[in-house]
């Protein structure tokens, strides 16, 4: 199945499909990604608009509307479950790591 190769998001991915828990356009995504982790992680359109044809293509997202060369996304039930098994592996791991203390 195609979601096998998002077995384990990276950052970028994690963080697109958080600022799509709300319907927004690319501009809107790239601004809440870099507030949402502070500033840490950038993303460019590039990198952007490649993930959000591969989510779409995988019905993770699906577009909410078009107007011009503006489209809006929001995350699927499928993303849903995809940001929450990666969440409870994220939270496993830092719980793991405690042992550095």
């Amino acid at each position: 199945m195609a979601r096998e190769q998002f077995q384990t998001l990276t950052e970028p991915m994690y963080y697109i499909l958080l600022a799509l828990t709300e319907e927004c356009c690319g501009v809107d995504i790239m601004e809440k990604v870099k507030g949402i982790s502070h500033g840490r992680v950038l993303v460019g359109p590039g990198t952007l608009y490649a993930m959000l044809a591969k989510f779409e293509e995988n019905d993770i997202i699906r577009r909410t509307a078009s107007e011009g060369r503006r489209k809006s996304y929001i995350i699927t039930d499928i993303g849903r479950e995809m940001l929450q098994k990666e969440y409870d592996r994220l939270k496993v791991m830092v719980k793991d790591g405690a042992i550095l203390g």
